[in-house]
């Protein structure tokens, strides 16, 4: 792909603020795996949430001589780890958004879900983050249409999260090359337009917060251990084949295989964690008493619920919505005693990034 398509001109704005949020988003068919600049060794589809999400807001201005780029605080706090990551995202988005040069930028940014702990929160700040950039560009350039905006968001959150690429819309989104659907890319994700059946239109997803503490292992280095991994082109392999399958039961409205690929790739990450070198062990003891309590219930009740995790010990609970009452009841029955302070977040799925 020519990427010089998402070089902007350079250009002096003067002065602005931009808010904006942008949700995390749970993978369906699960990214693990990278090459060069951020790209997916494999193909990915997800759901884009809505509660769990991240509010980024950036004042502009004119940089002065000997000013450094941005300034950045977490919760009104500032977080050293944080301002090391987004500067390294800003010299991989320099040629792309030139007119960063011109601009000091003063960032805040806030979760409304806890972070580093198993829930995509790169994901949502660096949506976020790259949905206010691109926002300052697209205020000048008035033939930037709305479709070429997304993509570029995307294109540009990528290079900070991966798995950011998503976030940007919904409620389905897919971030790789594959002949599944048209138009894929692995530059930037592309919201699955193609036929849904009506039972994923509002799809709720509960997490529940095993631990909040945060991940042993960070998902970038999560990531490099696939490139030597012995199973890695069987990997490959069993994501293309899932997400074949798992698009025609979306299309058709099929729970019952829906639920088995969900199941097998969250399952599928952890296995690739665990048998990578060195072994990393990521979900507890509780996570995998959660998940026999999910499948019981399932079984006992016939109730189309599944689990699914990220890189982290966490359980997200997939459902669709007319049995929502059910589920929360069987949580606060029988799995809330599993929970960090007995705690979980109710969500469901959304429509992405938008200005606020």
């Amino acid at each position: 792909m020519d990427t010089s398509i998402f070089i902007s001109k350079n250009f002096k704005p003067k002065e602005g603020r931009i808010v904006c949020e942008s949700p995390s988003n749970i993978a369906l068919i699960k990214y693990w795996g990278k090459y060069g600049l951020q790209f997916p060794i494999n193909p990915s589809l997800s759901f884009t949430l809505s509660n769990c999400k991240t509010e980024t807001s950036i004042e502009y201005s004119q940089r002065l001589k000997g000013q450094g780029k941005f300034d950045f605080l977490y919760d009104g706090k500032t977080k050293k780890s944080f301002e090391n990551k987004i500067e390294e995202f800003f010299e991989r988005i320099s040629t792309f958004c030139p007119y960063l040069k011109n601009l000091f930028l003063k960032i805040n940014s806030k979760n409304t879900f806890p972070h580093s702990s198993g829930i995509a929160s790169s994901a949502s700040a660096f949506s976020s983050l790259a949905f206010c950039i691109v926002s300052i560009e697209k205020s000048y350039n008035k033939r930037m249409t709305e479709q070429k905006f997304l993509n570029k968001v995307s294109f540009i959150a990528r290079l900070g999260s991966g798995s950011g690429s998503r976030s940007i819309s919904g409620p389905l989104m897919i971030w790789g090359e594959n002949e599944f659907h048209s138009g894929c890319s692995n530059f930037f994700a592309v919201n699955y337009n193609n036929k849904t059946h009506k039972v994923f239109k509002n799809y709720q997803n509960t997490i529940l917060i095993i631990d909040d503490k945060i991940k042993t292992l960070s998902s970038s280095d999560g990531h490099k251990k696939m490139t030597d991994h012995p199973f890695l082109n069987d990997r490959k392999n069993q994501a293309k084949k899932n997400l074949e399958i798992i698009l025609n039961a979306i299309s058709i409205g099929d729970l019952e295989v829906f639920i088995k690929v969900v199941e097998e790739e969250a399952m599928t990450l952890h296995a690739l964690m665990m048998s990578s070198n060195p072994p990393t062990v990521l979900i507890k003891s509780k996570t995998l008493e959660v998940i026999e309590l999910i499948k019981k219930f399932r079984e006992e009740e016939k109730v189309p619920v599944c689990f699914t995790l990220d890189a982290g010990p966490n359980v997200h609970l997939l459902y669709p919505e007319n049995y929502s009452f059910k589920v929360i009841k069987f949580i606060e029955e029988k799995l809330i005693y599993y929970c960090h302070k007995n705690s979980f977040i109710n969500d469901k799925v959304g429509l992405g990034t938008k200005l606020l």
